[in-house]
């Protein structure tokens, strides 16, 4: 058995770095733009004011003062003279300011006659200026590699950013496999399960930007699993469920190689999740072999498979990020493997659930994080420090 972090190693070095497309802006949310932009123009491309009200010249603009209105600037209607001594300008928020205005007086700051405005005695401090290029300009740029979120997607709108370099998502083909496995809906014969690990995989692997696609679940046949992985032709990972273990009827790992798979390696000192290994099919995609107790294949999603992921969309090759909580309650004594714990994480402490059974999708599914306890490690008190991975 190795380590988790040799294992990750093993699996950075299989993850092939995908290429880089065109996506339409409207599309690119939840991206990773794969290349800097840089705005095509300024923002805002004319000084314009913060605030509705009179625009004035700065030097003059005293409680009391009074002006005469010459004309309007609105969003998008800009007043094409020029504003002297004594003239204003009725202008609202977003419209050019025209030239000559260095202030705008709030209009809650202003009395008005006709065309004659007069400034009150609480007259307000500010400018209400917005200069040309306040918020960028011209040639700035937006850094990359970065999962594009709604608020940048609104910075390259208004840099006038049409088309996203994005790397592309990588195409992943889920494999369920064995005999007592049917499709949630269909009805179980009295000695089959539902398969469940397939669509609990497929939802994580969308969630960070992956393709994630089922194939048809295959039976613990040679024939089966080869009809299985030769639909998986086009994929960038193949990753398969269940049958990666040494019984008589596991032969996922036997018929991978009988396939042309190099296999990188083969069992991990961890728990749930021991039985995963890895390698690369003869025809290109990069296969993990996950086990197929239910919390086995979400933990090892989790610690192994968004890792690989990431590194497929050019985020760097880099463990799951962790975050420390305090015991809320006093932790046993590990064994020999990497222990990654169902918990629920509140308030900056961190309980981990009495029953780890690798089968139980409820305890998975009350759980906000999994505690990581290290190999070897002795009893811990409450109120200790520990590191978790959120889920």
């Amino acid at each position: 058995m190795i380590s988790v972090s040799e294992a990750l190693d093993h699996l950075f070095a299989l993850a092939k770095p995908l290429e880089i497309e065109s996506a339409p802006l409207g599309q690119a949310n939840g991206r990773v733009m794969a290349q800097e932009v840089a705005a095509r123009r300024d923002q805002p491309p004319f000084s314009s004011s913060a605030m509705d009200g009179y625009g004035v010249q700065a030097e003059g603009a005293e409680p009391g003062a009074t002006y005469k209105v010459i004309g309007e600037a609105a969003a998008g209607h800009s007043f094409s003279g020029s504003v002297g001594v004594g003239e204003a300008v009725r202008i609202f928020t977003g419209a050019p300011v025209p030239a000559g205005v260095t202030r705008v007086i709030i209009q809650e700051d202003v009395s008005r006659e006709d065309d004659q405005i007069t400034l009150s005695k609480n007259l307000d401090s500010g400018f209400h200026i917005r200069p040309l290029g306040g918020d960028f300009r011209s040639g700035d740029s937006i850094s990359a590699p970065r999962v594009l979120r709604p608020s940048d997607i609104a910075l390259l709108a208004s840099m006038n950013i049409d088309q996203v370099p994005v790397v592309r998502k990588p195409i992943v083909a889920i494999l369920s496999t064995g005999d007592e496995l049917v499709m949630p809906g269909e009805t179980p014969g009295p000695d089959q399960i539902i398969a469940s690990n397939s669509f609990g995989l497929q939802a994580m692997l969308r969630d960070a930007g992956a393709e994630a696609r089922l194939l048809p679940i295959a039976k613990d046949t040679r024939s089966s699993l080869e009809m299985a992985f030769s639909l998986a032709e086009d994929a960038d990972l193949v990753i398969t469920i269940g049958g990666a273990s040494v019984g008589d009827h596991d032969l996922v790992g036997d018929v991978a190689q009988s396939l042309g798979m190099k296999r990188s390696f083969y069992k991990i000192a961890m728990r749930p999740g021991k039985p995963l290994m890895a390698g690369r099919m003869a025809n290109g995609p990069m296969m993990i072999g996950l086990p197929g107790n239910p919390v086995s294949a979400m933990v090892c999603g989790q610690v192994f498979v968004l890792p690989v992921i990431r590194a497929m969309l050019g985020l760097g090759e880099n463990q799951s990020p962790s975050r420390t909580a305090r015991l809320a309650r006093p932790l046993p004594a590990n064994g020999p493997r990497m222990h990654y714990m169902r918990a629920y994480v509140e308030d900056g402490e961190i309980t981990s659930f009495e029953n780890q059974d690798s089968s139980l999708l409820t305890v998975l599914s009350r759980a906000n994080a999994l505690l990581i306890c290290p190999p070897n490690a002795p009893e811990q008190p409450a109120g200790g420090e520990v590191r978790y991975l959120p889920i």
